[in-house]
């Protein structure tokens, strides 16, 4: 099976890409040379890392019935100057008052499944073409 992302040069430096029904826009910040009116690729990374993380914590407390209002996951990421490149990324669940100490560590494991973390760490081969 595969999938096909469509992308559009949308003027500017807005850049847009179809995935399945949805249309994602990004954009570069003023900085460099964008209007700042979409988030930049690389803040849908970081986004897709934590969100990706926060649905198998949701899906795991969902499926037990656990407490989930007020329950947030903040993600810390950091540089190495040199190489211009994150280093480590810290995933930090906040768990609801009252939530049972039995589970905290199932919901560990959960989030390390996470699909986009697994393909960071088993990352696919990219292959560009000009057609």
């Amino acid at each position: 099976m595969s999938t096909t992302v469509e992308v559009r040069f949308s003027g500017g430096k807005r850049i847009d890409a179809k995935v399945g029904d949805f249309t994602i826009c990004t954009d570069q910040s003023p900085k460099y040379g964008g209007e700042g009116s979409a988030p930049e690729p690389f803040d849908l990374f970081l986004a897709s890392i934590a969100t990706c993380a926060g649905v198998f914590a949701l899906n795991f407390c969902q499926s037990r019935d656990l407490p989930t209002e007020g329950m947030r996951l903040e993600m810390d990421c950091e540089r190495d100057e040199k190489k211009k490149l994150f280093t480590r990324m810290t995933l930090r669940l906040i768990l609801p008052e009252g939530f049972p100490e039995k589970y905290r560590g199932g919901v560990v494991r959960a989030m390390e499944l996470c699909t986009v973390k697994r393909h960071i760490l088993d990352a696919p081969e990219f292959v560009i073409q000009v057609a």
